[in-house]
């Protein structure tokens, strides 16, 4: 039984982001070729671009699936934050590789995010990180207009660790 914390599960998928939380869209282009959009999108759904991002991920399965309970947490030693959640829709296309994730008690925020690897017709792989939030913890709406500010520095730096990874394959 799902314990989700928000109503608008799939809403990364299909859009539009609900109203009511703060929006993040960010794209970065990863790399180019079929290879590039494989081992981008093995990255993404192994949880292996977030830990390299220096994120901690515990997860019930080893790959993003309908229904994977994941943990991701940031930060050191005391100052460490969990922030868990569950798969709630994930991509295992031709083009198009990724899952979003939707906030469970607990988490600082309410909401949801997808990862997204996409092989555009021009060979150009593209990254997407997509989220709807908003605070859910008294510490997150104390951090007021730094939580999302945050959030987009993470996308980023997600972006540059997948080309990261992507040019090492």
């Amino acid at each position: 039984m799902s314990t989700l914390t928000y109503p608008e599960v799939g809403a990364t998928r299909l859009g539009p982001l609900p109203d009511g939380y703060n929006h993040l869209h960010h794209r970065a282009e990863v790399g180019r070729g079929r290879a590039a959009f494989e081992a981008a999108g093995a990255a993404v759904t192994e949880w292996r671009m977030h830990r390299a991002a220096g994120a901690g991920v515990n997860a019930s399965a080893p790959r993003a699936a309908d229904g994977v309970t994941v943990d991701v947490s940031a930060g050191l030693g005391p100052l460490r934050i969990t922030a868990p959640c569950e798969i709630v829709w994930t991509a295992y296309e031709r083009d198009r590789t990724g899952f979003a994730y939707g906030t469970r008690p607990g988490h600082p925020e309410r909401g949801e995010e997808c990862f997204v690897v996409e092989l555009a017709d021009d060979g150009t792989v593209w990254f997407t990180v997509m989220a709807f939030s908003r605070p859910a913890s008294w510490y997150a709406r104390l951090a007021g207009p730094l939580v999302p500010v945050a959030q987009r520095w993470y996308a980023r730096r997600l972006g540059n660790v997948l080309r990261r990874t992507v040019s090492a394959a």
